[in-house]
């Protein structure tokens, strides 16, 4: 099996939980064969934002088909 990881970055309103979720989901929404995701940092966006912005750095890795 050969797996490739990518960077994704999700972001929320609400909490740095929902912004790895919002990562994981899209990755699952979007490829085929997903099998883990490692969260590699957080962040927050406070001046330019009316809100906070949470976000997660994730790295998410799948098989390549064959």
């Amino acid at each position: 099996m050969v797996y490739k990881k990518i960077t994704l970055i999700g972001t929320s309103t609400e909490s740095f939980d929902d912004a790895a979720d919002d990562a994981v989901d899209r990755a699952e929404d979007t490829l085929d064969n997903v099998y883990w995701a490692e969260v590699q940092e957080f962040g927050v966006e406070v001046k330019n934002a009316p809100e906070r912005e949470y976000q997660a750095e994730v790295e998410v890795a799948f098989e390549l088909e064959d």
